[in-house]
């Protein structure tokens, strides 16, 4: 599914954000009409159209359109949201802009083993945005699968843990407690939802700067995003971690387990 306002995108439409490649979206899991963390992925489309357009989006219209993605969906799927301007070119970026909103889906992705990650020197644009600009952490995560690794972890200039190509990283410390970095990151739904979990649970998680010689401090690590939830990290570098943790597997099922927002 490919719809832009509501209706059939046409090749000219959709040239822009092939060709300049500027905009913002967020995916979610959509399943019988109800999306768990759906405010919090309004909340996201709001304030980013903001800062990447200096305009208001239409959330209203952002609904009505996942209404009608939900009702053909078979079973669980990932629908994105991605929010651009068509009319915006590459000599005029300036201009006013008049947000579009393009509709996508795909099955949701079933349950994928552990990840082996690969650490890289990289930060990225706007980090607090999710914005449609992935051409260095595709080519990143590219250069690591064809290395023989699965994906990517990011460290700042000072050696810092960040974040993944597409996914927060959280880790565990020796009080099994979960550890997000304390960086500049994409605040991820994933992760909101999951602080939310630990909160309520009596567990709350806690940031801190991580750095690869603070590995051996952790018991678990994992990556956050709305496809897989949960997914354990086995390894980053040379490092190894307990894939199999039951507090991963305790925070996989909570995730899951959490209501969907009715769209």
């Amino acid at each position: 599914m490919l719809q832009l306002n509501g209706r059939d995108v046409t090749a000219a439409e959709i040239s822009g954000l092939a060709l300049y490649n500027y905009g913002h979206f967020t995916s979610m899991r959509v399943e019988n009409s109800r999306v768990p963390g759906l405010s919090l992925h309004l909340e996201r489309l709001r304030a980013d159209c903001a800062a990447v357009f200096g305009a208001d989006l239409d959330l209203d219209a952002v609904r009505n359109q996942l209404r009608e993605a939900a009702s053909e969906a078979q079973g669980p799927v990932i629908v994105r949201v991605t929010v651009y301007d068509p009319n915006l070119d590459l000599a005029h970026p300036g201009a006013d802009s008049h947000p579009h909103i393009l509709i996508s889906s795909r099955p949701a992705a079933a349950a994928a083993p552990p990840l082996r990650l690969k650490t890289v020197r990289y930060t990225r644009d706007l980090p607090e945005v999710k914005h449609v600009g992935l051409f260095a952490t595709m080519h990143a995560r590219r250069a690591a699968q064809r290395a023989g690794w699965d994906d990517v972890v990011f460290l700042d200039p000072d050696g810092r843990v960040t974040e993944g190509a597409t996914w927060n990283i959280g880790f565990l410390d020796q009080n099994d407690r979960v550890v997000w970095p304390d960086a500049e990151v994409l605040p991820g739904v994933t992760m909101r939802l999951l602080d939310g979990l630990l909160q309520q649970a009596g567990t709350p998680s806690r940031s801190a700067p991580l750095t690869a010689d603070l590995f051996g401090q952790m018991t678990g690590a994992f990556a956050a995003n709305v496809s897989v939830g949960v997914r354990p990290i086995s390894s980053i570098d040379d490092h190894r971690f307990d894939d199999a943790h039951p507090v991963l597997t305790a925070l996989r099922k909570s995730y899951f387990a959490v209501p969907g927002e009715p769209i």
